[in-house]
């Protein structure tokens, strides 16, 4: 089955090279963007085609993936359904961790099979892309036909496939944003602490690194550790009162705080009456 790809950038470049290294006949990619082509020949080479016409990888591939940032799926939709004819039997899926495969409607009117495949990643830049994919779990939804060939593509690129529904796309993709993407800013909203007396991140990275290896192990309830799961109403108020002119981090603390107190609540560490008070000092501290 020869694979296109629309729209050459980390995620469209990354999947065309893995799925290459893979064996996949990965034989045209299209992008508007002169520079973009160009970075894409560097990585995946001269033997295959680079276009800036979207409808000469649809005419000449069996499966086409539209890799482009998500706003522009649903045009490049539309796009291709203006100018192509029958479809028939030919695959479109798109990359977007929170739309489900019913935005590229209308192609199903053609005759086109419809799905999605998500790569769980995080991809800052090509190269890392490529690096992290073999171990990446895929996410992939569509209709019957869909699903069977993205399985095949799904398991030339990653560690293991999971099949999702249309519908569950948006908590699928907020899942992930609570995971990455807000990580990173309360790692930043860690930082904007650690300014205050001149200390950077490196020191605090064996024990973020700990965590996060107890966390894959043992699973985040079990590994909470911390003035919450300790019942330390006191040391909980001299953190709220160190962040007195901080607002934004003081929200942000009490929030994560009553997220814990719940992990709290789940494990059944502390008393009725322990809880009871870091309730009450939380609430307080949303007041002040």
């Amino acid at each position: 089955m020869k694979i296109g790809i629309i729209g050459a950038g980390k995620v469209g470049i990354s999947l065309s090279y893995v799925l290459r290294g893979n064996g996949a006949d990965v034989a045209a990619i299209a992008d508007r963007l002169p520079s973009a082509l160009e970075t894409a020949r560097g990585f995946l080479g001269a033997d295959m085609v680079y276009t800036a016409d979207v409808m000469e990888v649809v005419e000449n591939c069996g499966t086409v993936a539209i890799a482009t940032q998500d706003r522009q799926i649903a045009g490049v939709a539309r796009e291709i359904f203006e100018a192509a004819g029958d479809l028939t039997g030919k695959l479109f899926f798109h990359t977007s961790g929170a739309d489900p495969s019913s935005i590229l409607s209308p192609l199903d009117e053609k005759g086109a099979h419809l799905g999605s495949l998500h790569p769980l990643q995080t991809f800052p830049d090509v190269e890392s892309a490529i690096e992290v994919l073999p171990d990446t779990s895929i996410f992939i939804e569509g209709d019957e036909k869909a699903l069977a060939a993205l399985r095949v593509i799904a398991g030339d690129l990653g560690a293991r496939v999971y099949t999702i529904e249309g519908k569950d796309k948006v908590v699928y993709h907020l899942a992930a944003v609570f995971v990455c993407n807000l990580l990173s800013a309360l790692m930043y909203s860690g930082m904007g602490v650690m300014d205050r007396i001149d200390v950077g991140l490196e020191p605090f990275l064996p024990i973020i690194r700990a965590t996060m290896k107890n966390i894959e192990t043992r699973g985040p309830v079990a590994v909470l550790t911390g003035p919450v799961a300790r019942g330390d109403d006191k040391t909980i108020r001299s953190h709220l009162a160190a962040m007195e002119d901080m607002p934004l981090h003081r929200e942000i603390y009490l929030a994560l705080s009553k997220m814990a107190l719940e992990m709290v609540r789940e494990r059944k560490t502390l008393t009725e009456a322990e809880t009871e008070t870091l309730r009450r000092v939380l609430e307080e501290g949303e007041e002040d």
